[in-house]
């Protein structure tokens, strides 16, 4: 298992969804709640939850990778079972959660679901600090074929300066340029 250094609520970078959900607590005790609201932060490979949204440390903290994420109302017996959802990965602790609502519960599986997609691709994201190559065909052999080309095809029709695949447009009042 990594380690996840702790990071304050708006340190925690690229977030993603945040919001307050109840965590079911692992360890729970005989009189105690089992469900403790927490400030929720997920961001492109961590979940974090924290007391409230204005805490420096977080409660925990963990990566998303290969977990899945999934709703699960058998969480819970009560009016709220629609709002639950889940973190589970095998081997790994399972994470129980409540939303205020069915459909944030079915967002927060949505976003969770959406980044472990997007851990797993196989395609390289592009970043968007990388300079774009830009390309230039002005002397390059292949563009001076595809012209004389271009010109040698239609040597049968009479020959107005605008070839057929000429891609420049004659606006109203301008002559068409001669070759």
């Amino acid at each position: 298992l990594e380690e996840i250094a702790p990071r304050p609520v708006q340190e925690a970078g690229n977030i993603l969804k945040q919001g307050y959900l109840e965590k079911r607590s692992r360890d729970h005790g005989f009189f105690g709640s089992e469900w403790q609201k927490r400030w929720c932060v997920l961001n492109r490979k961590t979940f974090y939850y924290y007391a409230n949204e204005k805490s420096k440390q977080p409660k925990g903290t963990f990566s998303i990778e290969n977990y899945s994420a999934r709703l699960a109302s058998h969480l819970r017996k009560d009016s709220r079972r629609k709002c639950c959802f889940e973190l589970v990965c095998p081997g790994r602790r399972t994470y129980e959660f409540t939303a205020r609502s069915p459909a944030e519960a079915e967002d927060w599986v949505d976003q969770i679901q959406f980044l472990l997609k997007d851990l797993t691709s196989l395609t390289i994201p592009y970043d968007e600090d990388d300079e774009e190559e830009t390309y230039n065909d002005v002397d390059s052999s292949d563009s001076l074929n595809a012209a004389s080309h271009n010109t040698t095809m239609n040597q049968d029709e009479p020959d107005d300066g605008m070839g057929e695949d000429d891609i420049y447009e004659v606006l109203p009042g301008e002559q068409p340029n001669t070759r």
